[in-house]
């Protein structure tokens, strides 16, 4: 049986790009798709206590979250995955700031128009459903990145930098292995670095 592997994403958050680059590698070596989730961490956010630096953050990305929903329904996963895939360079690696001329950019270079940004905002119901659908599998007191694999999920792996080579595929065998163990739910420890893009 094929590995089934979904992964939420909020295309700003720098620890979910990280994830996120991390999955792709092992997905080409164990040889599995992953089908990419539009997350909001400012729909996460709403109505919380949070400061308001890091409620701008999180507000930047909600059009970036909208128009990631839209290019799902409207255009299928390979293409939402080229779409964060080209904006995560763009903001975490090439330091571009989020906004409608990135995400002008990014779309015109997929073949779509500024114009695709237009009516991104009807999409807030689905994205809101993609999000719920995301915390039903691990919790509300998470963000992203959410990982759900043949029926098993998690939050997380934070990590930075991503592993590479044979490290990357040590880590991935050890969450499935966790994340399979019945009654298991927390293993921690405190950042001491910020995100590295490597």
């Amino acid at each position: 049986m094929s590995t089934q592997v979904e992964f939420w994403f909020d295309a700003t958050c720098p620890w979910t790009w990280i994830t996120s680059r991390w999955v792709t590698e092992v997905a080409t070596a164990r040889d599995f798709a992953v089908t990419w989730r539009p997350f909001s961490l400012a729909i996460l956010n709403e109505g919380k206590d949070i400061s308001q630096e890091y409620r701008a953050h999180v507000e930047e990305g909600r059009e970036t979250a909208l128009v990631a929903m839209k290019i799902a329904q409207l255009e299928g996963n390979e293409k939402l995955g080229e779409f964060y895939t080209a904006l995560g360079q763009a903001i975490h690696e090439d330091r571009r700031p989020v906004g409608r001329e990135i995400l002008a950019e990014v779309l015109a270079a997929l073949g779509e128009g500024s114009e695709y940004l237009n009516d991104a905002a009807h999409y807030d119901a689905a994205l809101r459903d993609s999000v719920a659908s995301g915390l039903a599998l691990v919790g509300d007191e998470v963000g992203v990145p959410i990982i759900s694999f043949d029926g098993a999920a998690f939050f997380g792996p934070v990590i930075s930098p991503a592993p590479h080579g044979e490290a990357a595929l040590a880590l991935w065998d050890g969450c499935l292995a966790l994340a399979r163990t019945p009654g298991f739910f927390e293993l921690k420890r405190s950042r001491t670095t910020g995100p590295i893009f490597s």
